[in-house]
């Protein structure tokens, strides 16, 4: 199989993989132009520091128990795994509503913290909930991919999302609940998931708990908690960081405009679903090397378009009014500024995943933590010490900062145990390219985002000086339009 054919099977599988992801995460994206039309900054920003603590929590709250099934339960016969599900399920069960408890007991101490005022206390028990039953269904999503059933797992993913989406719209512009409308919708579609898992409980759950696996899928799954969590603090503490250090009508503005990254994300995340498979299958062939040295220069090549057209064109996508509505509420265009930095930061986030080729292959996986903890670390830094100077683009800056330190470490882990000859050229051009016209943007930004024509002609030259670079070229081509 020719390196072209092995791009286009990968391209394949990431189509496959990706269209329930886009189309989910599309549709939850929809609510982010109506909160902005319905809430104030502050309150957008309680929704988004809610959403921050939720994401942390759900870390501690499945502690790798759903992973560490899978890993025991992969080729066992059928009374095993039954035991593993089981007791996996039982202990997520138990050990949800003990973490509730001691955050219940804890509770004056922290809610603060998260934006929560004496009128918004009762969110922390719809908080609780959505935690409690997202960690049960999550044995019973991981069940579902351990025997294939991809169509329902995906079935079950949207129609959570739809059913959220729905119940926003719903109770928030007919019943006037205000942010409780968000976090209730969630705690309705989490249920209504559980209820189209309950069949895949009822056909594996056995009154048996396995103490001997028990402790294996702790140790095995716990060893999974600082790298999640080091993961997940890239991702949202931000939002608690900015609240602390200016207020939640900032925090808002900064949601609001922080989610138009939707679109390099979206292009991150559908890739990165079929990689790791398509790594795998091919790791062993004498091209593989190649493989993912080409891989890197098509996805970085790929990533930047994307990156420069939606500088360009993100006040003219983000103000265009179609039937009387722009993409977002005008109150927030005055944080449009910021989502260059965030499409970068994705980007830096895609080159890590290509890079994780080495690690996976040579399986130095070990090294992940040390990996994700040194981002986190440099996140909570550099939010700290950006945020009081640049507001929030610094706060944006910082997760930016966060992914590139982490693609740096893993290239040189990556030379040093997996040693790969990139295109180092190319990719070089790529960045600079890429430096060049986000300067000149950020410079002359008063007059791009008031200009029509500029930023197709900034799009323009940038392609030019693709091909006048020899970064794309007639062979280069030819492989990616044979990719379609």
């Amino acid at each position: 199989m020719s390196i072209a054919q092995k791009l286009k099977q990968l391209t394949k599988d990431t189509t496959i993989y990706g269209i329930s992801t886009i189309l989910g995460r599309f549709l939850n994206f929809l609510l982010v132009p109506f909160y902005t039309y319905v809430f104030s900054r502050a309150d957008y920003g309680i929704v988004a520091n809610v959403y921050s603590f939720i994401a942390l929590m759900n870390i501690f709250y499945i502690y790798g128990i759903d992973v560490a099934y899978l890993r025991y339960s992969t080729n066992e016969d059928e009374n095993k795994q039954k035991r593993n599900y089981s007791t996996a399920l039982v202990s997520v069960f138990f050990t949800s509503i003990l973490i509730s408890l001691i955050i219940l007991l804890s509770y004056k101490n922290y809610y603060l913290l998260i934006g929560l005022d004496e009128n918004h206390k009762r969110i922390i028990y719809y908080i609780l909930l959505i935690l409690m039953l997202d960690a049960i269904s999550a044995i019973p999503f991981i069940n579902l991919r351990l025997f294939r059933k991809a169509k329902n797992f995906a079935l079950i993913k949207f129609s959570n999302i739809l059913v959220n989406v729905i119940l926003n719209i719903v109770l928030i512009k007919y019943f006037k609940l205000g942010i409780d409308a968000v976090f209730i919708s969630n705690l309705i579609a989490s249920l209504f998931s559980l209820i189209l898992l309950a069949p895949d409980i009822k056909n594996n759950f056995v009154l048996i708990f396995d103490k001997e696996n028990y402790i294996k899928m702790i140790k095995f799954g716990i060893a999974f908690l600082p790298a999640g969590l080091a993961s997940m603090i890239i991702q949202v503490i931000d939002r608690p960081i900015l609240q602390q250090m200016t207020n939640l009508d900032t925090v808002g503005l900064y949601q609001a405009n922080y989610k138009l990254g939707i679109f390099m994300m979206l292009f991150v995340s559908v890739f990165q679903y079929a990689w790791q498979p398509f790594l795998l299958a091919h790791s062993q062939e004498k091209d593989s090397k190649q493989v993912i040295s080409k891989v890197l220069t098509y996805f970085t090549l790929l990533g930047s378009i994307i990156l420069i057209f939606l500088t360009y064109f993100i006040f003219l996508i983000a103000t265009t009014k179609i039937f009387g509505k722009s993409l977002i509420a005008f109150n927030y265009w005055d944080g449009l500024y910021i989502v260059p930095i965030v499409l970068l930061g994705y980007l830096f986030n895609g080159v890590y995943v290509v890079l994780t080729a080495g690690m996976l292959i040579k399986e130095k996986t070990y090294l992940a933590p040390l990996f994700t903890g040194t981002g986190a670390l440099v996140n909570v830094v550099a939010n700290i010490l950006l945020i009081p100077k640049f507001n929030i683009l610094g706060a944006a800056f910082a997760t930016f900062l966060s992914y590139f330190v982490m693609s740096v470490m893993i290239y040189i882990a990556n030379q040093k145990y997996y040693h790969i000859q990139f295109e180092v050229d190319k990719l070089v051009k790529i960045f600079i390219l890429n430096a060049l016209f986000l300067s000149v943007f950020y410079y002359q930004i008063d007059i791009i985002k008031s200009s029509i024509v500029l930023p197709f002609i900034s799009m323009l030259v940038f392609i030019i000086l693709i091909f006048v670079l020899k970064i794309l070229n007639k062979d280069m081509l030819k492989v990616i339009l044979r990719l379609k």
